[in-house]
């Protein structure tokens, strides 16, 4: 695999570069003035696809938006397009870029992991895939399911839940779940390997959705304790019964032949998109998850669900030798191919013309629709709820658009010492927490609150311009004219048009604007004054938080550094025990004097110090 960077400060040093990309399968990364990757894409020919990009105008102008902002690509070649597909997919995963299909939702769902490469196999919930020999059921998106799931589990199957490597590690005695009836204990013998893997068969067979010969066994097993006059375990086989049966009536669909297949639709609507799956084993419904994805691009469905088939299968996972799409897909070829490789046997990705893979097809798909209804629908509802708050605001401020996304930046410092930065973020008036934002000043600024401002708005504001973060609507600046004038000096010279900005005197509650050396006030009942405090506040209860952690570490890093005949690798060390001087500082002189090299008399003795000789009742409070 070979790499190339190709910088593209000028058009001719753009077609300079362009005139030197090989005909060769490879991978491509566009990137931005800040060097970001924007777009990644993969091509048969890698001279050919790029070329494209910078001949003649896109007809989508979502694309023409995107070519406009390359400074920069790179490339990778490979040996095969499928090579070529996989690299492309990890890069996606890995760097997001803002232009390519991705999943909104990108995070790891459950897996059912059986262990089975183990002598005494478990079963329990993970979202770490490895190739480590176990057999991994899933991803579960749905919670309700994997709860049932699990239920079931611990009622039919009573498999061991503890980490023992067996059969060499074992309790002293049975566990509590052996005595209530949930676990088999193996490591005592109640129980041979081989009726253990007979168990971890039928679990196996459970989880593939191959309930009926599980219901029969417990059925036969319940009728002849029965007829023993065993009510006791007659009873506790038709609890289990049911329990399977539960399960059961969930995956009841009507499949063709029995088969094992996924079926995967999509739909799109702008810049939003949602795929459904089907999961289909033995001809039942296993279950269904959707994903929504983000199409910046504005691509067509099929393009979409291409991207979104390598999301979903290029991974570590299992996957069934059909998959049924809702549109015809571009790599759908190349996918078939490095499937059947990784498993074994054939797999087919294929769009169904007639009979019963048809209509389920039309019914995944019905299904994503109905879901990016909701979904647009929730966000156009949310958008015409409008707070009269803000509606207020706009009008007191003469603000040109309705401040729907507010920011508001605080400093905090003592002295100037462990400076830092904060800014809070509210949408339609409510608190938006993800968008938080923390600063540690990086400038030596000594007690000068302007030059922290600007460098915590500047550095904020850069980001906005190079397009990774949405624009505010209304900057709000905790401070009066020095800080606001600070504010819009850094703003400014990003290159940004400056947009609403205000700042919030505490004293007050006096509010500057840009160009206006006077103040004016609200009136203290205004509805628009209380969301611009409420704003300020979280602002100011954010960067104290954040002042308050950075002081304290710093105090205890330097003190844990000071403590009298403790060298650097007795520090190190402690560190390493309890991983950070917080830690170090809560431990107990017992636990001190765990460690290697740390007598009794010099535990104390670092308690003493790290809690100005209060080490004597932390100890008794642990003792009690």
């Amino acid at each position: 695999m070979a790499g190339q960077n190709a910088k593209c400060g000028s058009e001719s040093a753009v077609e300079q570069k362009l005139s030197t990309l090989p005909m060769r399968p490879g991978v491509y990364m566009m990137r931005d003035e800040a060097g970001k990757i924007i777009y990644v894409g993969k091509a048969k020919k890698l001279a050919n696809r790029v070329r494209s990009y910078f001949r003649g105008t896109p007809a989508n102008p979502k694309v023409a938006a995107m070519v406009s902002r390359i400074a920069t690509f790179d490339y990778l070649v490979t040996d095969s397009e499928i090579e070529a597909l996989l690299l492309e997919c990890n890069l996606i995963k890995e760097h997001r870029p803002r232009y390519n299909v991705d999943l909104k939702d990108d995070k790891r769902y459950p897996f059912l992991k059986v262990t089975t490469a183990e002598p005494f196999p478990r079963a329990f919930v993970t979202r770490k895939y490895s190739n480590d020999g176990s057999r991994y059921f899933g991803p579960y998106t749905d919670a309700g399911a994997l709860r049932t799931t699990l239920e079931v589990l611990g009622k039919v199957f009573p498999l061991r839940t503890c980490r023992h490597k067996l059969p060499e590690q074992r309790g002293a005695r049975e566990c509590l779940n052996f005595h209530l009836g949930h676990c088999s204990a193996p490591c005592h013998g109640h129980i041979t390997e081989a009726d253990y893997a007979e168990m971890v068969a039928e679990v196996i067979q459970f989880l593939e959705g191959r309930t009926e010969p599980i219901a029969d066994r417990l059925r036969h097993k319940m009728k002849a304790a029965s007829e023993g006059l065993d009510f006791e375990l007659a009873a506790r086989c038709r609890d289990q019964l049911k329990a399977v049966e539960k399960v059961s009536q969930r995956q009841r669909m009507d499949a063709p032949g029995g088969e094992d297949a996924d079926v995967v639709a999509l739909s799109v609507d702008g810049r939003d998109a949602c795929a459904v799956v089907f999961k289909i084993r033995g001809g039942k419904m296993l279950g269904s998850e959707h994903r929504l994805l983000r199409n910046n691009l504005q691509e067509p469905p099929e393009e979409v669900l291409n991207a979104f088939i390598g999301h979903t299968y290029l991974g570590d996972r299992e996957y069934p030798p059909a998959v049924y799409l809702s549109h015809r897909i571009e790599d759908a070829g190349l996918y078939e191919k490095w499937l059947s490789q990784r498993s074994g046997r054939k797999v087919r990705l294929h769009v169904p013309e007639r009979g019963d893979k048809v209509r389920l097809v039309r019914m995944a798909e019905r299904n994503s629709h109905l879901l990016l209804e909701e979904v647009v629908m929730h966000r156009e509802q949310a958008r015409q709820r409008v707070p009269e708050a803000l509606l207020e605001l706009q009008k007191t401020l003469g603000l040109k658009r309705l401040p729907r996304l507010i920011v508001c930046f605080d400093v905090s410092t003592i002295q100037g010492s462990h400076a830092v930065a904060a800014m809070s973020c509210s949408r339609n008036g409510k608190p938006l927490k993800s968008a938080y934002r923390k600063f540690r000043i990086r400038r030596e600024s000594g007690q000068d609150d302007f030059a922290m401002m600007k460098e915590a708005v500047g550095r904020y504001f850069s980001r906005v311009a190079g397009g990774e973060i949405e624009c505010p609507h209304l900057v709000v600046i905790d401070g009066g004219k020095g800080q606001l004038g600070a504010a819009v000096e850094a703003i400014s010279e990003t290159g940004l048009e400056l947009p609403q900005i205000v700042a919030l005197a505490k004293r007050e509650e006096e509010l500057y604007l840009p160009g206006n050396p006077e103040p004016f006030g609200l009136s203290r009942r205004s509805e628009a004054l209380r969301m611009l405090m409420r704003v300020r506040d979280e602002a100011h209860r954010f960067a104290v938080e954040y002042h308050r952690k950075v002081r304290s570490k710093n105090t205890l890093d330097s003190k844990l550094n000071r403590i009298p005949g403790i060298g650097p690798s007795r520090t190190a060390a402690l560190l390493e025990e309890f991983g950070s001087p917080a830690a170090v500082a809560r431990a107990s002189v017992e636990q001190l004097s765990g460690v290697k090299g740390f007598s009794q008399a010099m535990a104390r003795k670092v308690a003493d110090f790290l809690n100005d000789g209060k080490s004597d009742a932390r100890s008794a409070q642990d003792s009690a």
